[in-house]
């Protein structure tokens, strides 16, 4: 079943018993007390989107508003991190609906992005949405496949910038950051995760765990979550750091403008 089946039917099950939801409460608050264990921390540290990214400023092409897609801030941060890094290349797992590699294409020098395959979908409306974005574009190249059976080692290439958006399942997410780091990295690259939090300020630890346990040891104090952001990122850049407060006082403003065009 795909990560958008698996999504809905959860919420579906949550919507007939909502006791199922003290389960995913009580899941998460078991991974807490895992990373706690491990790493004697409950969350990254925090740096600011802004100094990240001086003049932040972002404009994105193409955004569903639809569910289980990003914030407007993760694709944004991604498309500056791209544009950040010359002739970028672009590696991301988890197509989907294809938002967030459409978005960074004309950034970037190539796009690369791995998905299912739809034949393999026996649900036609899901197995169409793979890419709906994305198709066409010269620029991208779509890849198939199984992220945890993929011949990473295959491409014989790396990128700049890596977005890791599959499963975000525990088993997942530690086989794509291993996979990630041992065959598609050169010394200054980038790595998102997405689904690092539940929104910008609540961790969702088994993320964060798969994280720890996947990448190198040595590499894991350039780890930081952006604010504003459901995104953690690895960076060989030495960051400013924030505690991570739920209550704090905004300290940026983003200015929103929106405008729907209908899809031919």
């Amino acid at each position: 079943m795909s990560r958008i089946g698996k999504t809905f039917k959860a919420i579906a099950e949550i919507i007939k018993n909502p006791w199922l939801l003290n389960h995913v409460l009580a899941d998460n608050t078991i991974w807490k007390k895992y990373v706690q264990k491990h790493y004697n921390i409950t969350n990254l540290p925090v740096t600011d989107i802004n100094v990240l990214l001086p003049n932040f400023k972002e404009e994105l092409n193409t955004f569903a508003f639809l569910e289980g897609g990003s914030l407007p801030t993760d694709l944004c941060l991604i498309r500056g991190l791209c544009k950040s890094m010359p002739d970028c290349c672009y590696f991301e797992i988890g197509t989907c609906r294809g938002e967030s590699v459409v978005n960074v294409a004309d950034v970037c020098n190539e796009c690369y992005t791995l998905d299912l395959d739809p034949k393999l979908i026996a649900d036609k409306t899901e197995a169409d949405l793979i890419g709906f974005f994305s198709k066409g574009n010269t620029k991208i190249r779509q890849l198939y496949g199984n992220s945890l059976t993929f011949d990473y080692a295959g491409l014989n290439k790396k990128f700049d910038v890596v977005f890791i958006d599959g499963d975000h399942h525990y088993e997942s997410v530690k086989s794509d950051t291993a996979n990630v780091f041992k065959h598609l990295l050169n010394k200054d690259s980038v790595v998102i995760w997405h689904d690092y939090g539940f929104d910008p300020v609540t961790p969702r630890h088994e993320v964060m765990a798969a994280i720890m346990d996947g990448m190198p040891s040595e590499l894991r104090k350039n780890l930081y979550h952006v604010s504003n952001t459901m995104c953690a990122i690895y960076t060989t850049r030495v960051l400013p750091v924030m505690e991570l407060d739920r209550a704090r006082i905004p300290n940026t403003k983003f200015k929103v403008t929106v405008e729907g065009t209908p899809v031919k």
